[in-house]
């Protein structure tokens, strides 16, 4: 199984890894890792927010809301996807 992120495959990451450890000590890492974690967090909330702030404004105005249950799954995709991203960071701490 060969996945990719942002057109970069699992040698590249390897490498990216290694001069991030070369250049912030092993010993930063878990503190990256959980700043990396919380930004995801503050993303995921915001991306919360802003749609519950659609949802009640389309209602208020009586617009169609059914456009919304495609945009819910679309972001619905991306926090999966950002899950499976930050999954073994999250089991690693």
């Amino acid at each position: 199984m060969n996945t990719t992120f942002l057109f970069i495959g699992g040698p590249e990451i390897f490498v990216i890894l290694l001069i991030v450890v070369m250049l912030f000590g092993a010993d930063k890492i878990p503190e990256i890792a959980r700043g990396l974690g919380k930004g995801m967090r503050q993303i995921k909330d915001a991306t919360n927010d802003i749609k519950k702030e659609i949802n009640e404004s389309a209602q208020k105005q009586g617009l169609d809301t059914e456009f919304i249950e495609d945009i819910n799954k679309e972001v619905n995709q991306v926090k999966d996807n950002i899950d499976d991203l930050t999954g073994p960071i999250k089991r690693n701490m």
